[in-house]
């Protein structure tokens, strides 16, 4: 993406709530019980597209994200119709996560008919003791025969999206994760660290807790054999082969615009950003009525915008301005920091401790 593309991007989330399973670790807005909400969803996302776009006839997207839970669970024809109401730019990006274990063929020859350009694939594992900890309802083999009908439909681009360090899983196993996944020829593999979040089942059983040492080992591995397979890292947690990078997160990291649609969506313009009614039932409810579906809204001021700015560009391959940090503080933080190009960019042992670094930001 050149660097007036960058300017000029604006971006669409749609979230999805709808799982089958929840799993342990997850805190996001899904639910495994709201399937019979399908089509009043469809149609209540469609309209609140419209009606957004309608009174901002001057913007264009340049991604669309679907995110979730788990947007494959919607009958092809049905996110097609979502994105059928969003105004895109020429050559928009449009990413659909999915569940390798609910996908087919057909499901993603009506995706591209319809404008889907990349899938990211909730892989975590390639182990099948690991995904059973981590209570995934696929299994490897389920992985495979995704992509490879993800990439006879003439799906673009592919991600796989794996998590390192759930309790129980070996140095090995995560090479195994790895290397199954590079053999399978992503453009893109993100790879994040398991996280204990707040109110999760995870959260209450210390026991699976992961360990921040064995996750800094799996970190390095993978980012030695993400690299030496042409994968290169572009933000702490993201590798892809070069010009195959996410232009919908790249915009999240250069702070960009975009519009969010569907329960607990969030939002930016202009410094606002805002978040939507978290339960898809309240949702349908207020669109159907003709009221905001906003739940809330933060203002950022220039002050806390210029700090974000600076935290999100850390820790990505652009880095920051030299200045962004003292003197004193660029030669004690010396082994985390690399100097090219006038800018400061985090080493690999840096990314480990991108928080250290980012907290010392002027």
């Amino acid at each position: 993406m050149t660097e007036s593309e960058r300017t000029s991007a604006f971006g669409v989330y749609v979230h999805v709530p709808f799982c089958t399973k929840r799993c342990d670790y997850c805190a996001f807005a899904t639910w495994t019980d709201r399937a019979h909400l399908m089509d009043a969803y469809v149609e209540a996302v469609c309209v609140d597209i419209e009606r957004t776009f309608a009174a901002h006839p001057d913007r264009l997207a340049t991604s669309v994200f679907f995110g979730g839970g788990t947007p494959s669970l919607l009958p092809a024809a049905d996110l097609v119709r979502i994105l059928s109401a969003v105004p895109l730019s020429n050559n928009a990006e449009v990413t659909v996560e999915c569940n390798p274990d609910t996908v087919d063929l057909a499901m993603f020859e009506t995706y591209v008919a319809g404008g889907v350009t990349r899938i990211s694939f909730g892989v975590q594992s390639m182990v099948p003791e690991v995904l059973a900890a981590l209570g995934r309802t696929h299994d490897p083999a389920s992985v495979g025969a995704g992509v490879r009908a993800a990439r006879t439909a003439g799906i673009a681009r592919l991600n796989l999206d794996l998590i390192y360090g759930g309790a129980g899983e070996t140095i090995d196993q995560w090479r195994r994760t790895l290397n199954a996944t590079i053999a399978l020829g992503p453009d893109h593999v993100s790879a994040y660290a398991l996280t204990v979040e707040a109110g999760t089942p995870l959260a209450e059983d210390p026991a699976r807790h992961p360990d921040d040492d064995d996750q800094a080992d799996k970190y390095l591995l993978a980012d030695e054999l993400l690299t030496a397979a042409g994968l290169l890292n572009y933000e702490i947690s993201n590798w892809a082969v070069p010009g195959q990078e996410c232009a919908h997160n790249l915009l999240y990291w250069d702070q960009g615009e975009y519009f969010g649609f569907g329960c607990a969506a969030h939002a930016h313009v202009g410094g606002r950003r805002w978040w939507n009614l978290r339960t898809p039932d309240r949702y349908i409810s207020a669109v159907s009525a003709g009221e905001s579906v906003e739940a809330s809204f933060e203002m950022l001021d220039s002050d806390t915008r210029r700090t974000e700015a600076l935290q999100l560009a850390l820790r990505t391959r652009g880095g920051v301005p030299m200045a962004s940090l003292s003197a004193a503080d660029r030669n004690d933080l010396g082994p985390l920091l690399i100097e090219r190009d006038g800018r400061l960019h985090l080493s690999l042992e840096g990314r480990l401790l991108a928080n250290e670094v980012a907290v010392r930001l002027r």
